[in-house]
């Protein structure tokens, strides 16, 4: 019995002085910009829910579509009401894959720039995204930034001819996410 319970206290120590393997955060930043001649479209997010196990790479960010603010109240109800339906999809998801998560060290303070594929799905639409992300490790702590395009229609965004020429056919999305050792 007595080297049962040392051999069960050794297995928890060394579990326990294991680094995290799984990052999180709630208070993920994603922002979107669209331009055209007409007018510039902007909103930001700081709901964003993100998950990256270190162990396999994996991640997964989702973002409440109601949770956008724009700097025009009208812009942020047209966008939920009649381009996003934010109650009939209320959600934007992208799970993935960091390819080679392995170059991300967190012992040791640096940036490193990694690809990133995955799906993103926007009003029960899925598709194929694969990107770069920057991870930055400062003083033990992890954040992680990306940029790409979406282009709406892909997502069934449909825009109306009436005001077409004020809103661009391809939107700069941006994440922004600081990330700490997820406890179980």
């Amino acid at each position: 019995m007595q080297k049962f319970s040392f051999l069960l206290a050794a297995m928890l120590l060394t579990t326990l002085s294991l680094p995290a393997q799984k990052y999180f955060t709630r208070e993920g930043k994603v922002s979107f910009f669209s331009s055209t001649p007409m007018e510039n479209i902007e909103a930001h997010n700081e709901q964003g829910t993100a998950v990256l196990d270190l162990s396999n790479g994996n991640i997964e960010f989702a973002v409440l579509i109601k949770a956008f603010r724009f700097e025009k109240a009208l812009m942020q109800e047209h966008f939920n009401e009649n381009y996003m339906e934010s109650t009939k999809y209320p959600k934007a998801n992208f799970k993935g894959q960091v390819l080679d998560f392995g170059k991300i060290n967190l012992k040791k303070d640096g940036t490193v720039t990694l690809k990133v594929k995955g799906t993103l799905t926007i009003k029960d639409v899925t598709k194929n995204v694969e990107t770069e992300a920057v991870f930055v490790v400062a003083k033990g702590a992890l954040s992680a930034k990306s940029a790409f395009k979406v282009a709406v229609a892909d997502y069934n965004i449909s825009i109306p001819k009436l005001v077409a020429d004020k809103i661009a056919k391809t939107v700069d999305i941006k994440v922004d996410a600081a990330l700490a050792p997820l406890n179980k």
